[in-house]
């Protein structure tokens, strides 16, 4: 079960140390109030996730072209996983395919996000999709209709 501290826990799996960093650098400038969790592969994440004694995101950032694990099979084990039906998972890749965009929404993906290139708009990204979450999250809207493509 997710709490509903102050705090938004986020996490982020993407194999590239300056996507990273970069989506690190953005989340300090933001200065909100958030646990950001940086893992570099699908796997990493899905080993972190399957230990019970973790607390739940609020909001995963996904990017869908990993090595080990992409992002589509670690969004399947997710989705199938009562577990995480309140996380919020936000694809975040530099793919712009209507195919993908599509079947990670078949999946049970709530956003799609085509990775900006400027940081000014990544801050602008993370903040609308933080705070869209976060008015889910506090009014117990309908997790089925949160999504969109940004």
């Amino acid at each position: 079960m997710i709490s509903h501290k102050d705090s938004m826990r986020i996490l982020i799996a993407d194999d590239d140390e300056d996507d990273r960093t970069f989506f690190s650098d953005a989340m300090t400038e933001l200065k909100m109030d958030n646990e950001l969790t940086l893992f570099n592969d699908g796997m990493a994440l899905m080993d972190y996730l399957s230990n019970p004694d973790i607390v739940l995101p609020h909001l995963l950032f996904l990017d869908l072209n990993m090595p080990l694990k992409s992002g589509f099979e670690c969004l399947k084990e997710i989705r199938a996983n009562q577990r995480f039906k309140e996380v919020s998972i936000a694809i975040y890749s530099t793919s712009s395919s209507e195919k993908d965009i599509e079947e990670t929404f078949i999946e049970g993906a709530n956003i799609y996000i085509k990775k900006p290139n400027d940081f000014t708009k990544l801050k602008k990204v993370i903040k609308e999709v933080m705070d869209i979450n976060w008015q889910f999250h506090s009014s117990g809207l309908n997790k089925e209709t949160f999504f969109f493509s940004i």
